[in-house]
């Protein structure tokens, strides 16, 4: 296992997937870790260079000194690269991994390469404040456990919940080991997400990925962010709600790859 080691910031636990080719930094979900992006591992490693590391508070990643913010959590991606000599990087941010995605590019804007922006938003229309708060007030005074099945339930299709009860139950677990420390912050720092505005300053190409049946960040939020990014393609994933990159990896990894392979031509 890998980890950077850090005082007062929690060390920050990662992995190193491929040898050759373009840099790739991986982010994912809240509630999840690293291994949310295994099944992309075969359609990339052999041609990228890929980055996954746990947000803090997150798999094996300490929590660190509070309050979060989008901004810390970018800073804390930038502070990885540093140490591991990652100059610039296509970054590929899932849900939670999307906002600090679009933070970091406004913050680093030579640093990325390309964006993809999968079931994400870039503000809260969906979810109101008030949700946010609710499920800090239970992690804290209950635990994360009676906020799995509930994630569960917007995560995955009826479908596929009763066709894979494996890989489901195998994410529920990852949610429910999720610290408490590092679900409350990390809803505090995404529920503050408003950059609809800035993004028209992001000119790198980007991909927005979006599940047909995604009820937490849905098409309208995708809508919106590709409407503002100039250079954005949008892909809608068809059967699928927001686990777009469990639920339906094959078309997942198909529309990533087409895109990867245009937007980093330049550099394989």
């Amino acid at each position: 296992m890998n980890f950077l080691e850090r005082a007062g910031g929690g060390a920050i636990h990662y992995a190193i997937d491929g040898t050759q080719g373009p840099w790739l930094v991986l982010s994912h979900s809240l509630g999840c870790d690293i291994s949310m992006w295994d099944a992309q591992m075969p359609a990339l490693a052999g041609r990228y260079r890929v980055l996954r590391y746990d947000t803090r508070g997150h798999g094996r990643s300490g929590a660190g000194d509070g309050p979060f913010t989008l901004d810390t959590l970018a800073d804390d991606a930038a502070e990885l690269m540093d140490h591991l000599g990652i100059a610039q990087a296509t970054w590929i941010g899932f849900s939670m991994g999307g906002m600090i995605g679009q933070t970091f590019a406004l913050k680093y804007l030579r640093r990325v390469q390309a964006l993809v922006l999968a079931d994400t938003t870039s503000e809260h229309g969906a979810t109101p404040q008030s949700v946010w708060d609710e499920r800090i007030r239970v992690a804290r005074e209950q635990g994360v456990q009676p906020l799995v099945q509930p994630a569960i339930g917007r995560w995955f299709t009826a479908g596929f919940r009763q066709k894979q009860p494996a890989v489901v139950e195998g994410i529920a677990s990852v949610i429910a080991s999720t610290s408490v420390d590092g679900w409350a912050g990390c809803c505090a720092a995404i529920a503050a997400v408003h950059t609809t505005n800035d993004l028209h300053r992001i000119g790198c190409p980007a991909l927005v990925i979006v599940g047909e049946h995604d009820i937490g960040t849905p098409l309208a939020a995708s809508l919106e962010l590709h409407r503002h990014l100039p250079e954005s393609t949008l892909a809608v994933i068809a059967d699928a709600a927001h686990m777009t990159c469990i639920e339906q990896a094959e078309r997942f990894n198909r529309v990533l790859r087409m895109f990867l392979d245009t937007a980093t031509a330049k550099d394989a």
